[in-house]
């Protein structure tokens, strides 16, 4: 299946998104105002502009949005500013949080990056806001409810479980188990789950990890394969410019990717890559054309500052410069 096929088809997919929701804030701050506060002593960061984009599972649901998809997601937005903020990004960029549960009793999962005003780059330590706590019973709850209504409507189902914490974020035990059991109750259903430090704990679904979170996950197996220990239909290990593993019931397949010279920005490559691969699958194509069609998708991205997407006619043009 050509990316000319897979495009034609993913338009107007209804795509679902569930995990940890998070709000992108890109602060410029300018060196030369860095004057010491008089009563600390201690130099400031003089923001002089700031943008706003949904990030985490809110860079899934983007790529998604770029390439003509329907999206909605289900996770937690706090009753905060950030997440006010969160709320006018997600409307912005066409992204449906109906599901999206407002709680104040979690605060919205928040990075905040630093970028000087006079090289362009990151430079600073990222400001993240970040919860330790169990995730309350009552917003548990409520996201489990938001899984389950959103599920019936859509066609592919992304889980971006990205919280590094040791408690994790709002992909709960409960919300796991919950994935897992619909999943094996739909099982013609594209349910593509991306988890950073938890993927082992997944059954029945695709997962994405990298090279690195594939070792870990498959060490804490206690020596079992990780495809078979999670009933995964498909485990796809990312390998940078190696390209990707797709790792099957007959196997596995090394699927290349074109190298690209000096990447701009990686953040965010997994996300969109996710974004592009699941889709491709819902749309009907084999498993080594989406994961060849995540690949190109994410070498588009990380040509950009930040985390972007691809749109269509940029997928296109990669994909006749990759033929050529």
């Amino acid at each position: 299946m050509t990316a000319a096929e897979i495009l034609s088809s993913v338009r107007g997919k209804r795509a679902l998104v569930i995990g940890d929701i998070c709000l992108d804030r890109w602060c410029i701050y300018d060196p030369s105002l860095a004057e010491h506060s008089r009563e600390t002593g201690i130099p400031r960061i003089a923001v002089i502009e700031t943008g706003v984009t949904p990030g985490a599972a809110g860079t899934v649901a983007n790529n998604l949005v770029a390439l003509g998809a329907e999206v909605e997601v289900v996770g937690v937005i706090g009753e905060d500013g950030h997440g006010f903020e969160l709320v006018g990004a997600l409307e912005r960029g066409a992204i449906g949080s109906k599901n999206a549960v407002r709680s104040s009793m979690m605060p919205t999962f928040t990075y905040t990056k630093l970028i000087n005003s006079e090289t362009s780059e990151e430079d600073r330590p990222r400001v993240d806001f970040v919860f330790t706590r169990p995730v309350p019973s009552e917003v548990e709850r409520a996201v489990l409810a938001g899984v389950r209504e959103a599920w019936r409507r859509n066609e592919v189902v992304l889980v971006s479980d990205q919280a590094e914490t040791h408690l994790g974020g709002i992909v709960t035990p409960r919300v796991r188990e919950l994935i897992g059991e619909l999943a094996a109750g739909h099982p013609g259903r594209v349910v593509w789950v991306d988890s950073r430090m938890r993927a082992e704990l997944f059954r029945n679904v695709i997962l994405k990890c990298n090279q690195d979170e594939a070792a870990a996950a498959s060490s804490r197996c206690e020596g079992s394969d990780l495809r078979r220990h999670t009933a995964a239909p498909l485990l796809v290990v990312t390998k940078g410019k190696e390209g990707a593993l797709l790792i099957h019931a007959g196997g596995e397949d090394l699927i290349p990717t074109t190298p690209v010279a000096n990447p701009v920005d990686i953040c965010g490559a997994g996300d969109s890559f996710s974004a592009g691969a699941a889709l491709a699958l819902a749309a009907g194509a084999s498993p080594a054309d989406a994961v060849f069609f995540g690949n190109l998708i994410a070498s588009i991205t990380i040509m950009k500052k930040g985390t972007g997407t691809a749109s269509p006619d940029e997928v296109l043009r990669a994909a006749s410069r990759h033929s050529s």
